[in-house]
């Protein structure tokens, strides 16, 4: 079961009156799983285009920036202060699956830290909402599973200074999202370590997002006096479910798996 995995996505539970029997529709499954896996290396070969991780990334920055947004671009090396102002602290347990690299730095476990700073800028020099997203990578020690990555692709996005219900707002950026996805998709509410109270957009038990609203008690730290909103999606999740793939390593950056397929 864990070869047919590696080679294709589809689930077999079939049952079988003895060994053999059971050995020989293994043998038959795998040899059309890999010859459909080839089939997908050689029709990238013939045709060469974007990592399908890529492609999805720059499908949501034009909508977004259709809509208002402003494309980020923030360093990837974060203070260890920066995390601090959104209560990230030793004692989080968000803290101990972080990435350092000395004594006041580390790699960024998330976006969110940067847009404060950036958001507090912009506001300064206008008087209608600031939206602002980033695509870009995010570390965290993670469990090794199919759901998990220690390196991954977030998009976040914020919205400050609307004139309406910050939630309410949420909810519809969401929907533009999830709308370009083709999924089906719900929102529960979760705890979070960092905001307390999250929305997340969870598809086929999977959370694929995890958004919140302010005013937030973390506001005031971060010099933040209006209603904002954010969310921050998984894009290796995204796309391993409008893929409908078995793992999510075969959609990441992978030295085993190109667009899903297994490159040995």
């Amino acid at each position: 079961m864990q070869r047919l995995k590696e080679f294709g996505d589809e689930s077999h539970d079939d049952d079988f009156s003895d060994r053999k029997e059971r050995d020989k529709a293994f043998a038959n499954v795998l040899r059309e799983t890999v010859i459909n896996n080839n089939s997908q290396i050689r029709k990238m070969i013939l045709y060469p285009d974007r990592h399908l991780l890529s492609k999805l990334g720059t499908d949501l920055a034009e909508m977004l920036t259709d809509n208002g947004f402003i494309e980020l671009r923030t360093p990837l090396i974060i203070s260890y202060a920066s995390l601090e102002k959104l209560a990230v602290t030793e004692d989080s347990p968000l803290f101990g699956q972080i990435f350092r690299i000395d004594e006041k730095r580390c790699l960024r476990p998330m976006i969110a830290p940067n847009f404060f700073s950036i958001i507090k800028k912009l506001r300064e020099r206008a008087d209608g909402p600031i939206r602002v997203f980033e695509i870009g990578p995010c570390f965290r020690k993670e469990t090794q599973n199919g759901n998990h990555l220690e390196e991954f692709t977030m998009l976040t996005l914020a919205e400050i200074g609307m004139r309406v219900n910050p939630k309410e707002r949420l909810k519809e950026l969401i929907s533009k999202i999830m709308g370009m996805t083709g999924l089906r998709y719900r929102m529960v509410t979760d705890r979070s370590d960092v905001f307390d109270e999250t929305m997340d957009v969870v598809v086929n038990r999977n959370e694929v997002a995890s958004a919140t609203v302010g005013p937030h008690a973390l506001d005031k730290d971060n010099e933040i006096s209006e209603p904002w909103c954010g969310v921050g999606f998984g894009l290796e999740r995204l796309l391993s479910e409008v893929l409908k793939k078995s793992n999510i390593r075969k959609v990441s950056g992978s030295l085993v798996y190109l667009n899903g397929a297994k490159i040995y």
